[in-house]
This record gives structure tokens, C-alpha cells and sequence, in this order.
């Protein structure tokens, strides 16, 4: 009896073994599989975040606005353009009234007008401020009938890329400040009111800077400027007798300019003058008594 039992705990205890390996191997395996499914679950959620979009910051929705804004808007190239001429004429006046005609005719306006002369010539420069579309033909008019420039510089400054910077900022500012009204007009405390009033007076001066810069671009893209010098030489300079009796004439003012340039000079000096002619008559005087003795 006692060897059955024995037997029958010795089949019994290889059995137990083999129950609880497998036990053992179930747990292993569930808790690999709850890993693994761990980590899918952790790649599918970071996958899923890596899609979702940035989250806005802040001002985004000025900005965004004012780069709708200026997309939508039809740009043109924004170019500046500036002339400088300088010519001989044979009659001052007739040129100008032609170079006037021409101003009446494209609708320009004489910012500045300067006649005078010098030693040998009598000048007359304008500044005259003209539509963009009407500057080069106007430039081939007053060009007509001058057989040589002196100085012919046309220049065209593109200020495209600014003026879109300063629209768009422009713009952003506006609605920033429509913000702070709205902020204003909840605010409850006495402080906060100040606070945000400071804050609105800032972009206000922003504001207004932004909008001197852009109405000043506008009006030089509008209107082309040009800077015209003529000149022609003095009647009484013209031939040889003319020119030997002008030299004399230079001659003689520049020699009484000398004078009195001297003179001028003396009158700077005449402390050490005094000081020297002191000196010398108490010299004189010495050797004087030396040769007396």
C-alpha cells in the first residue's frame, strides 16, 4: 500500500511541473502582450498629437488677417522714380516757357524755383513734382532741342517690399487696438483701465507713425520728382573783347579784395604790431645812448 502511494506521488509531482510552467508562461505571455499593446497604444497617441495643428500664439489672428489682407490686395511694383538734368541753353527764357508748357501740359506742379547768377553764367533750376505715369514723356519733351547734357541721371527705387511691411503692420496695429477697446470697455477696476489706456496710447503713436510712413510712399510713388538745371552764359562774357575786359574787371576786384583782406589781417594782428614797433624805438634808443657814452 505504502509503495502505491509513493508511486502514484511520484506521476502526481511531474504533473504539478508542468501546470505551473505553464502558468508561469500564460502570465509571461499576457504581460508581454499587455506591453506590447502598451506601446502601440503610446505610438498611436503620439502619431495622432503629431497631427493635430500648432496651437495659436499669440497675435496670430493680426497677423493672419494682415497677410489676407495683403494677398487679396492687387500690388503693384511701388517704384519711385527721380530725374536729374543739367543743360546749356542758348536763350534761359525761352526755355523755360517751353519747360512751363510742358508742366501745364502732364499736369505737374514747380515744387521749387531758383534763378539767379554768378561770375559768368545766369542760371535757373526747378524742382517739379509730376504724375509717375507722365514722367518719361515728359522727360523726351524738355529734352527736345538739347544737343548735350551736362548731367542726365534718371533713377527708379523699388519700395515694393516696404510698403507691404508697413500695410501689414498697419494693419495688425488697427486690430490691436481694437482689442484694447474692447478690453477698455470690460475692464472694472481702476487699474486696469490705466493700464490697458497706456498700453492703446503706445500703439496710437505706433499707429500714426506707421500711417505718416505709408501716405509719404504713396505721394512719392504717385508723383516722380525731377530736379532741372539750365544755364546759359552771360551776354557780356561772349567774344574776345568781352573776355579780355571781364578779366580786367576780375582782375581788378580780385586785387581790391586782396587789399582789404590785408587790411583785415592787420587789424587781427595789431597787438603784436604795437608790441613790436614798442621795441624797436626802445633799441634804437639804447644804441643811441650807448654811442653818445
Amino acid at each position: 500500500m505504502r509503495t502505491l502511494v509513493l508511486y502514484l506521488s511520484l506521476l502526481l509531482i511531474p504533473m504539478a511541473c508542468k501546470d505551473a510552467v505553464s502558468e508561469d508562461k500564460m502570465m509571461m505571455i499576457s504581460d508581454t502582450d499587455e506591453e506590447v499593446a502598451v506601446a502601440a497604444a503610446t505610438e498611436d497617441a503620439v502619431v495622432e498629437t503629431s497631427l493635430l495643428p500648432p496651437p495659436p500664439k499669440e497675435d496670430s489672428g493680426a497677423q493672419m488677417a494682415a497677410s489676407v489682407s495683403v494677398r487679396t490686395e492687387d500690388l503693384q511694383p511701388k517704384i519711385i522714380k527721380t530725374a536729374r538734368l543739367r543743360f546749356e541753353t542758348a536763350d534761359l527764357e525761352e526755355s523755360f516757357v517751353s519747360v512751363k508748357t510742358a508742366i501745364t501740359k502732364h499736369k505737374a506742379s514747380v515744387q521749387n524755383d531758383l534763378s539767379g547768377q554768378n561770375d559768368a553764367l545766369l542760371f535757373r533750376n526747378i524742382t517739379i513734382r509730376i504724375p509717375s505715369a507722365a514722367f518719361d514723356a515728359f522727360i523726351a519733351e524738355i529734352s527736345q532741342g538739347v544737343n548735350h547734357f551736362d548731367r542726365k541721371e534718371i533713377s527708379a527705387e523699388d519700395v515694393t517690399e516696404e510698403y507691404i511691411d508697413v500695410e501689414a503692420r498697419l494693419t495688425a496695429k488697427r486690430i490691436l487696438e481694437k482689442r484694447y477697446f474692447e478690453l477698455l470697455g470690460k475692464a472694472t477696476k481702476v487699474s486696469e483701465m490705466l493700464e490697458i489706456e497706456s498700453s492703446l496710447s503706445e500703439v496710437r503713436e505706433e499707429i500714426e507713425a506707421k500711417e505718416g510712413r505709408l501716405k509719404f510712399l504713396q505721394s512719392q510713388v504717385a508723383m516722380s520728382t525731377v530736379h532741372l538745371e539750365m544755364y546759359t552764359n552771360k551776354p557780356s562774357e561772349s567774344g574776345a573783347t568781352a573776355s579780355f575786359s571781364g578779366k580786367m574787371g576780375k582782375a581788378l576786384r580780385g586785387g581790391f579784395n586782396n587789399v582789404a583782406t590785408f587790411f583785415l589781417g592787420m587789424l587781427y594782428v595789431w597787438p603784436f604790431i604795437l608790441v613790436s614797433i614798442a621795441a624797436f624805438f626802445l633799441i634804437r634808443r639804447r644804441f643811441r645812448r650807448k654811442k653818445a657814452s
